[in-house]
């Protein structure tokens, strides 16, 4: 596991984080089909430390995704099964006592990690919940009174089930405000889909992702390089006020009864930063602002009731702002 009180290790001379970084892609495919978007999503995420909340029905490569793409990126990775009875200490850690040595010690939890799967986040109670926010927005817990800093790089990935809300406790706006992207993992195409049962008959196992080929071809000296990068992208005076105008247009949406946070505007600016950077640019035009408004807004939205009723979704939403708020030239 990765020391975070270590320094991330220098890349090698001649270094191509953005190269690096793109061969995710291929690697990833050698098990996982298609999902292009939800991988993007994931290293947006990593450039910009931010989280992603994946939403989609069981049985559609979240969890293989997650675990390809930390062993393409040489990270580490662990799962967490939340449920009704799972407790913050089994997530943060707790204080022992060691009888042998006559002391007290920490003995570090599964959120120790670099890439944390939250699997069915919203199977687990508001408390549970909740001890994840420290770790999300400051990348340390707190436990007993200590404060015990998180590895570098540090992601967490929860999933939901959008189809089942027997036993499940919504996450509370506060939550859905950390996520820097919720994204909708949909069923594969005709095509993807007879490509996955072709895999799996010529013998590709799913827990064995090693057999199939899955490499390193980026670590964290990489992540760290591209992280510099993006944060010296250009953005100019209006792409700055396109995003505030963007932002403000959801507040003032008569069909919204909560609009975006300012904290979902700085989200939307370094999304749209990464964005520009995985496309070759050194700096950012409203179409990269386009391209992530969706992901990065749709959580931190909330229909009126009863335009919920009648099918109005935070998309459709989006769509209609982004529609009419003017784009500057």
């Amino acid at each position: 596991m990765t020391d975070p009180t270590s320094a991330v290790p220098p890349p090698p001379p001649g270094a191509d984080p953005r190269a690096a970084i793109g061969a995710l892609r291929a690697e990833v495919a050698k098990v996982v089909v298609g999902q292009d978007g939800t991988v993007s999503g994931i290293v947006v995420a990593l450039l910009t430390r931010g989280h992603v909340l994946l939403e989609g029905v069981p049985g559609t490569a979240k969890t293989l995704l997650v675990k390809t793409v930390a062993a393409a990126l040489d990270l580490e990775t662990r799962r967490v099964q939340f449920t009704p009875d799972l407790m913050p200490s089994d997530l943060l850690g707790q204080v022992v006592y060691r009888q042998a040595e006559g002391s007290f010690s920490f003995r570090q939890g599964p959120v120790f990690t670099n890439l944390l799967l939250a699997d069915e986040v919203n199977r687990t109670p508001p408390k549970t919940q909740a001890a994840l926010l420290e770790a999300m927005e400051e990348r340390q817990v707190s436990v007993e009174g200590v404060t015990h800093a998180l590895p570098d790089p540090f992601l967490v990935i929860a999933t939901q089930n959008p189809v089942e809300y027997e036993g499940t406790y919504p996450l509370p706006e506060a939550q859905l405000d950390r996520f820097l992207f919720k994204l909708d993992v949909g069923y594969p195409s005709a095509a993807e889909e007879l490509d996955v049962l072709a895999r799996h008959d010529r013998g590709l196992d799913p827990h064995d992702i090693a057999a199939a080929g899955v490499r390193p071809v980026a670590g964290p000296a990489d992540l760290a390089l591209a992280r510099q990068a993006v944060g010296q992208l250009r953005v100019e005076q209006p792409v700055l006020e396109y995003i505030v105008a963007v932002v403000r247009a959801t507040r003032e949406s008569p069909s919204l009864a909560l609009g975006v946070s300012p904290r979902g505007a700085t989200a939307l600016l370094h999304a749209a930063k990464a964005w520009a950077w995985l496309s070759g640019r050194d700096y950012v035009t409203p179409d990269e602002v386009k391209a992530v408004a969706k992901p990065t807004l749709r959580h931190r939205l909330m229909v009126r009731p009863e335009l919920e009723l009648e099918g109005v979704v935070p998309d459709g939403v989006l769509e209609g702002v982004l529609a009419t708020v003017p784009v500057p030239r």
